[in-house]
């Protein structure tokens, strides 16, 4: 038996046939993958609402800048849609982290949300609503089905390249023309 190849911090890069809506020309961090399964969220499909909308439920008192206030929030995945989960830099010290890889950390609790609208959470953080998620062997069957690619992480793609270009930037680091690549799955 093979050993398995973890895939944290990792980027999942759907393939252009993927035609499941919801992850269509996604790109999804991974948070974690192991025997059991993976977990990851989904960087690039906006939600519909603002950092605004979402502190208004969570703190009261929340003060905003007007770029911060309109800080769209990512349906990180169709799992959990009530759950939140913040992907950050590692500044600061929050009630439910976990250190991802070098400079990303996941943040489960709401302290992070308040000091994000009060200014003084981190300097870089990606707000989800819900995750996507697989169980064991189901995401090693997709990637032979030639639904993902993946490739490292990579932190300028993260938090720094706009929603709507991080699919493209990406493939784009692949070094290939992903559109000529075939849906069909070959062996040798």
């Amino acid at each position: 038996m093979t050993e398995l190849k973890t895939l944290q911090n990792h980027f999942l890069i759907a393939m252009p046939s993927l035609e499941d809506p919801y992850f269509s020309r996604s790109i999804t961090y991974i948070c974690e993958h192991n025997a059991e399964g993976a977990m990851g969220i989904v960087i690039n499909q906006p939600s519909t609402m603002t950092l605004k909308e979402l502190l208004e439920q969570t703190d009261k008192d929340a003060e905003f800048s007007n770029d911060t206030a309109e800080q769209i929030i990512l349906a990180g995945g169709p799992v959990g849609q009530e759950r939140g989960f913040v992907l950050h830099t590692d500044q600061g010290e929050w009630s439910s982290s976990l250190t991802l890889a070098p400079n990303v950390v996941v943040t489960t609790s709401k302290d992070i949300l308040s000091a994000i609208g009060h200014k003084d959470g981190p300097d870089n953080a990606l707000i989800a609503l819900g995750y996507a998620g697989w169980e064991a062997g189901q995401l090693e069957t997709e990637m032979q089905e030639n639904a993902w690619l993946t490739i490292e992480a990579d932190t300028d793609i993260l938090f720094t390249t706009p929603i709507h270009k991080k699919w493209q930037a990406a493939v784009q680091k692949l070094g290939i023309d992903v559109w000529q690549l075939t849906p069909g799955v070959g062996h040798a």
